[in-house]
């Protein structure tokens, strides 16, 4: 369904002596998320944030509406032991270079406080370019803006063990355009720090 997602963050689900309960946690975006629980006895949609489900022995199960505090009162701990969310942010480049426009490098520093802040990151860097160029000079620009992200986060002192780095070409524009335009927002690197 369009506009409706659920991740393993969004819901949290428990087994106890009780039965298996099941709670739809507020997406931190905002978004609607949603979930069907399926068992002998039918079905049960939770569509709001804390909705709830307690399925006893037998498969009986009970919709209820949970709380914030409830949450936190039944599984503070569970809850605080979820990693951080991925978080990703995107430069921009010269065109034709593998050079960063002077606007993207505050957001480098952005990039970098973040990693700083997860104890064990995995730093996925993705590079593209705009339509101009051959698609084979395109491919090996793309990869040249990764290695080059990359080469400023290892200096600054992050593992290069920690980073997946690879080039998309002009497979995957932001902006579509036609074959041959420049396109600025296309010359990018993405960075996923997860």
């Amino acid at each position: 369904m369009q506009g409706i997602r659920v991740s393993l963050l969004a819901l949290l689900v428990l087994a106890g002596c009780a039965g298996d309960r099941a709670v739809l946690l507020p997406s931190p975006d905002g978004r609607k998320t949603a979930v069907v629980m399926s068992s002998r006895q039918g079905e049960q949609v939770l569509a709001a944030p804390y909705a709830a489900v307690l399925r006893g022995w037998g498969d009986a199960a009970i919709t209820y509406g949970s709380s914030r505090e409830d949450l936190e009162k039944r599984f503070g701990a569970a809850l605080a032991a979820q990693p951080p969310r991925p978080q990703s942010f995107t430069v921009y480049f010269v065109e034709g270079r593998d050079e960063l426009t002077a606007e993207s490098l505050p957001e480098l520093d952005k990039v970098k406080a973040v990693i700083r802040t997860w104890p064990s990151p995995e730093i996925l860097v993705i590079g593209h370019t705009d339509r101009v160029g051959s698609v084979q000079s395109n491919d090996v620009l793309s990869l040249k803006r990764a290695q080059a992200v990359r080469a400023v986060l290892v200096a600054a002192g992050f593992p290069e063990k920690v980073m997946e780095v690879a080039g998309r070409g002009e497979r995957e524009p932001l902006v579509p355009t036609a074959d041959e335009v420049a396109e600025a927002k296309n010359r990018r690197v993405e960075i996923t720090v997860r």
